[in-house]
């Protein structure tokens, strides 16, 4: 398994094994891919809440406003920026499985004991991207396909 470089993310997305959706090079890191927020929910706000301020000690989920495919051959670590844990954001990420297409769910929470601005259009989260020794026999669509396709915050499904 191997880590994509910037070079490594260009020829893949040229080639189709990855798909992002709008790309903006802006984003490309040296050895990943920024994603940006599309909409905020904050489950736990009655009524109609401002999804940009998340108040202190709140959980809180994020969508991408980028849609990510990916091939049979590689799958994606998805990392916090360090911006936002250095304003008390705590998350748990996990990997993108090959076959993968949609936009991302991110849970978080707010532990900072301020509130938290959260602009649409921030960047949230990298995806590192990583080849598999091989191709996945089943890819994610085939395997159990939960979220395949999803569009928006996505907070679970039966």
């Amino acid at each position: 398994m191997g880590l994509l470089s910037d070079a490594d993310i260009l020829q893949y997305v040229a080639k189709g094994e990855i798909g992002i959706e709008p790309f903006d090079a802006g984003n490309l890191t040296p050895n990943g891919y920024d994603v940006s927020v599309d909409e905020v929910v904050v489950p736990a706000t009655e009524g109609k809440p401002d999804p940009n301020h998340i108040p202190a000690r709140t959980r809180f989920a994020v969508s991408t406003r980028e849609t990510i495919r990916l091939g049979r051959h590689v799958a994606g670590q998805i990392w916090l920026r360090t911006t936002w844990a250095r304003r008390g954001v705590i998350a748990s990420f996990g990997i993108i499985d090959a076959g993968f297409t949609g936009t991302l769910t991110f849970g978080a929470f707010n532990a900072s004991s301020e509130p938290l601005e959260l602009p649409i259009g921030e960047r949230f989260a990298q995806v590192v991207f990583v080849t598999l020794e091989s191709p996945a026999s089943e890819t994610y669509e085939r395997r159990s396909g939960t979220y395949q396709h999803q569009k928006g915050v996505t907070l679970g499904r039966p």
